[in-house]
């Protein structure tokens, strides 16, 4: 036997860092990527985005890039309603949404992107804008002279070189009869947010036609837009909350609507006071399956889409957001970069899984190690290729679980859970019973793990494999990056057997879920009505 171990490798625990970046790429609620041709809101508490079709807020007349209101989304809300307020824009805040519009029309008209800045005349398409979108962009009145214009002309001036571009005369020096043309420094819109003051901070400001507001810096590509922001979401997940370890899971909470009692919950004053019981919550399903931000070491750094992971000194481990219990299913790996010394093991593991330790070191995972292809379970290792894998090479991972395992379809419902606070939001508390699970661990006959490089299926790794819920896993030993693809995509689809890509687990999953809740309402409704009314 090849027992686990490279040269050098150890399990350390490293400095956690948790200094990810924001990028805000996707919507709070549906987990589908930013859509800019739209109108898309930003909720002031946890910096996620949300498509308009997707807020159940009546919001009025607006438009895309808009920098000058409020929002805060149901995830962020205490009673789980939506709130939203539209603020009085300065002159300059308007023009930001004004040219990153232009700019979003004269892109889609283009095949390929320019180098420089869009430039747009300030007379024949600023102002137009402007005039006819005005009631949208701000609550003030409509200027009844035209002095503005100069006015705005001095502002977009003052700020050339910092915020704006601009083009004041032909090449020959002299002005054309459309003269000025400005446009915004940057080229990736998505760096446009609305100014980050709370409704508290709005409300005693002071502020009013005249004064000076901070915009965000829309220069920088990965800096932070200004003001006393909490911590964004990536995928509608905060970026900053509690890891699973120590025995203790954290799940990530919103209101249910359809909690019966709700009302005469509200409405009781029995409850001041007393802890939020977990069935008014429930578990919050990520819209599209990705790298999980709180199952995972600390130490590990996420891409901000979370299709990408690199590691930190010693092995330590990563899950995805869905796991699978039934069924054959598919996802496949990128080795995007493997300094000296580097490497990783790709795979499938339960929740139970040791996260800082590597894939494959215990009974509840099954690995391929890229040094000398080497396979693991419970630390022991055996020939499984003749050759690893390296940078550059595409790595398939297949699981086969029979219809007779014996997990749950449904997943638990964590409503019977506590809910703790942190930062802003709540999270269900679960406790692991790890002597329990180890002694119910069953061998599922006709369960099987298939690995592919590049295309090429190189075989059956593992066979009667432990039944319970597997979840697509990577380790990571030292600064090795690596991409994932949960399909539907894929580069190197196999032909056969026939499979599902992860990517359809996520519809799954909550259907699954939501059947979970209800069968729980209907089970304890006479608990709950005792709860609220006794």
């Amino acid at each position: 036997m090849d027992y686990d171990s490279d040269d050098n490798e150890v399990i350390e625990s490293a400095t956690v860092d948790l200094g990810e970046k924001g990028g805000l790429s996707s919507c709070g609620y549906c987990g589908k990527l930013r859509n800019l041709v739209i109108v898309e809101l930003m909720c002031w508490q946890c910096g996620s985005w949300f498509h308009e079709s997707c807020i159940t807020y009546q919001l009025g007349k607006l438009v895309p890039f808009m920098l000058n209101y409020t929002f805060t989304c149901k995830n962020c809300s205490t009673n789980g309603v939506e709130s939203f307020k539209k603020t009085q824009a300065q002159l300059r805040d308007m023009c930001v949404t004004a040219l990153a519009n232009l700019q979003q029309q004269a892109m889609g008209k283009e095949k390929e992107s320019r180098s420089g800045p869009y430039l747009f005349s300030l007379q024949r398409d600023i102002i137009p804008f402007l005039e006819q979108h005005w009631e949208a962009l701000t609550t003030a009145a409509r200027r009844t002279t035209q002095s503005w214009h100069a006015t705005l002309q001095r502002i977009l001036m003052k700020e050339v070189d910092s915020s704006f571009a601009v083009e004041e005369t032909r090449k020959s020096g002299e002005p054309g009869p459309h003269h000025p043309f400005f446009g915004l420094l940057t080229s990736d819109l998505t760096l446009i947010r609305p100014i980050a003051d709370t409704p508290a901070q709005q409300q005693t400001s002071g502020k009013g036609r005249g004064a000076k507001r901070k915009m965000p810096d829309t220069t920088a590509g990965n800096k932070k837009a200004r003001g006393d922001m909490p911590a964004p979401k990536l995928h509608g997940y905060p970026v900053d909350h509690p890891f699973n370890r120590d025995g203790y899971r954290y799940i990530l909470a919103e209101p249910d609507p359809h909690a019966p009692f709700r009302q005469e919950f509200d409405e009781s004053s029995d409850w001041a006071g007393k802890p939020i019981p977990g069935w008014l919550y429930r578990a919050l399903s990520p819209g599209a399956v990705l790298l999980a931000l709180h199952d995972r070491a600390p130490q590990l750094r996420t891409a901000d889409d979370r299709l990408a992971v690199t590691g930190d000194k010693g092995y330590c481990l990563i899950r995805a957001t869905h796991g699978v219990s039934r069924g054959t299913w598919y996802w496949e790996c990128t080795i995007e970069d493997q300094p000296e010394g580097s490497h990783t093991r790709l795979g499938w593991c339960q929740q139970l899984a040791n996260l800082q330790a590597p894939l494959g070191y215990d009974k509840f995972g099954y690995s391929w190690r890229s040094r000398k292809g080497t396979v693991f379970h419970e630390s022991r290792g055996k020939h499984y290729a003749d050759t690893g894998f390296t940078e550059g090479d595409v790595l398939g991972i297949m699981i086969k679980l029979p219809e007779k395992n014996p997990v749950s379809r449904f997943p638990p419902t964590y409503k019977d859970k506590p809910l703790v606070k942190f930062r802003s939001h709540l999270y269900y508390e679960d406790k692991d019973d790890l002597p329990e699970a180890i002694k119910n661990l069953k061998a599922l006959k006709g369960s099987k793990v298939l690995f592919f490089k590049n295309g090429k299926c190189i075989g059956e790794a593992f066979q009667d494999i432990y039944g319970g819920t597997y979840y697509p896993a990577v380790s990571l030993y030292r600064n090795i990056t690596v991409s994932v693809n949960f399909g539907p995509d894929f580069k190197h689809p196999p032909k056969e057997p026939e499979f599902r890509g992860m990517h359809e687990r996520c519809e799954e999953a909550m259907v699954e879920q939501t059947l979970a809740d209800m069968t729980y309402f209907v089970e304890n409704e006479g608990k709950l009505r005792l709860d609220v009314f006794t």
